[in-house]
């Protein structure tokens, strides 16, 4: 059965509601950069999307919603994702921490080893699968696995300089993992921004698990705040619960970008808040249109709201796997963290392939 069913605009519901404009905004950001990453299952190939911009760059140009609308009908066939779609909500955190250890901040984020190295095809170790991304070198050039979340809490890597900042809390340190980027108000004054830089390949387990195997919550109840909130109350769970979850990652200090912009995804690009989706990088092409469609627990009091939005894909994430997995990026702080949250919903994807693309 094919994953991608060819449809037209007219039979995606909100399609000519949306704001066109905003969209190519946003795509015309890539053609400025130039697109990255490779050719996904979908077939579109970045120098695909690139042979746009001119047409892109005239429609923008032109001015009016009509003429944006205009390039992605001209510009690309949709095709619906066949397979069932899920969207969760993510956002970049704020937390309070500071630049050297102290009582007050004893949980650290790291850096990335020096030693830590991409894997390919020329050399990957005969331990590694082919989706396996990194590896320790040692001295004598042997590649090893990398240490698990577990092992790096009980001190793996201590004593290599590899501390970046000092969290107050571990579950706060742990949010950061999972959003990939955080601001850090710091201690005495100032503020730091931290990305990612890489992680240990281990996968990705929701710790949320732990309270539906317990009977504590039902599937698909398990957000954020009501994760964070047991934890709170029970706090010798903790150490245990993240243990679960063996991915660890690595973090940069994140200086390029201005603080009005939002945190870098995984194409290059400060991400826009609403626009910017996370997919999975095996399928989807960094900077392709999606247009997304779902009804999201973003209204009055939590109540439910038609989602029908055309996003770029932008980033991708360890939980992020599938054909119709997507992650919307909501902004930075606390605001977007609670519109972030609540969100575990099916929603429909249709992917916009460039004419001529296979």
């Amino acid at each position: 059965m094919p994953l991608l069913h060819p449809t037209t605009f007219t039979e995606m519901p909100g399609w000519a509601e949306e704001d066109h404009r905003a969209a190519l905004a946003g795509f015309l950001r890539h053609c400025d950069k130039g697109f990255v990453g490779k050719t996904g299952a979908f077939g579109i190939d970045p120098e695909a999307l690139a042979a746009l911009c001119p047409s892109a760059r005239r429609a923008w140009a032109a001015g009016g919603a009509s003429a944006a609308r205009r390039f992605f009908e001209e510009a690309f066939l949709p095709h619906r994702i066949a397979a069932k779609g899920f969207l969760t909500g993510y956002f970049e955190p704020e937390y309070r921490g500071a630049r050297t250890r102290s009582a007050a901040y004893p949980y650290p984020l790291l850096r990335r080893p020096p030693e830590l190295v991409a894997l390919t095809e020329a050399n990957r170790p005969a331990w590694a699968d082919k989706d396996w991304p990194f590896a320790l070198r040692d001295r004598d050039g042997t590649l090893r696995r990398p240490p698990d979340r577990g092992a790096i809490m009980d001190g793996a890597l201590s004593g290599h300089g590899l501390e970046l900042v000092w969290l107050a809390d571990p579950v706060d340190a742990f949010y950061i993992h999972v959003q990939g980027s955080a601001r850090i108000r710091l201690e005495g004054g100032g503020v730091m921004r931290v990305g990612y830089a890489g992680k240990t390949g281990h996968p990705y387990a929701p710790i949320g698990r732990v309270m539906i195997e317990r009977g504590l919550a039902k599937p698909g109840t398990v957000t954020m705040a009501v994760l964070r909130g047991w934890l709170a109350d029970n706090p010798e769970e903790i150490d245990a619960v993240l243990r679960r979850n063996r991915s660890y990652i690595f973090f940069r200090e994140v200086t390029e970008i201005s603080p009005e912009e939002g945190p870098v995804g995984a194409a290059g690009l400060p991400l826009m808040a609403g626009r910017s989706l996370a997919v999975d990088a095996g399928f989807h092409t960094y900077g392709a249109p999606v247009f997304v469609s779902a009804e999201l627990p973003l209204g009055a009091g939590g109540g439910m709201r038609s989602f029908q939005r055309l996003m770029l894909a932008e980033d991708t994430g360890s939980a992020i796997t599938g054909a119709a997995r997507g992650d919307v990026f909501f902004g930075s702080g606390a605001a977007a963290g609670e519109k972030a949250g609540p969100i575990q919903h099916e929603a429909a994807m249709t992917v916009l392939l460039p004419r001529g693309a296979s």
